[in-house]
């Protein structure tokens, strides 16, 4: 299991319990962070790495279900792994609709409990590197000028050059010129790799 730059969050008020879950992970490599109420995580400055949270159903204040909502509410995206003693289909099923990714009823098996915290760090994992690209993205984007914005997504709806250029009123060398700069600009290899990227800018359809 890989553990590198990545952390579990633990909020349960069972001490024993959060420090049973701690030695396990440690076991496998895996640093955590545990705490005893869902004030005390949100109290607490953390590291900015692939992360997800095994969260105890029942605590004190606030169920985890209702911090599970507050979290998507406020856009804290961090997979979660539920725990609980007391737990039922109606709640699990709740809980896996607003997003989790396990409902685990103690006393669970540790390989459970592994199983789903791996799956949890991957999708975290896959979500910072989509964002990253992203980012990137738009920063390509950002350099364009705004005739290249323009004739971007008619480029990738597939229109011919010649046809964009009767749409914006210029020439069919002009349409060119501003294709190469806008492949060059957005690194992009191919026409099909440019469509991919503008799919992901969630850039307006052309004309």
């Amino acid at each position: 299991m890989a553990a590198e730059h990545s952390t579990v969050f633990i909020i349960d008020d069972d001490a024993g319990m959060r420090a049973a879950i701690e030695g396990l992970l440690e076991s496998v490599g895996l640093p955590s962070e545990s705490f005893g109420s869902a004030r005390e995580f949100l109290d607490r400055q953390r590291a900015g790495g692939p992360c997800c949270l095994v969260l105890d159903v029942r605590l004190p204040g606030e169920s985890g279900l209702d911090f599970q909502r507050k979290l998507a509410e406020a856009g804290v995206e961090i997979p979660i792994v539920f725990i609980t003693a007391h737990g039922d289909i109606p709640m699990s099923v709740k809980a896996m609709k607003s997003g989790a990714m396990e409902f685990l009823t103690k006393p669970f098996r540790d390989q459970d409990l592994l199983d789903a915290i791996q799956q949890a760090l991957e999708r975290d994992r896959a979500r910072r590197q989509q964002q990253g690209q992203v980012a990137n993205l738009r920063k390509c984007y950002a350099t364009l000028t705004a005739r290249e914005r323009e004739v971007l997504p008619l480029v990738v709806s597939g229109m011919p050059n010649k046809q964009i250029a009767f749409e914006l009123g210029t020439s069919e060398i002009n349409i060119k010129v501003h294709r190469g700069h806008i492949m060059r600009k957005m690194q992009a290899e191919s026409l099909a790799d440019l469509v991919r990227m503008a799919e992901k800018l969630e850039l307006p359809a052309g004309r």
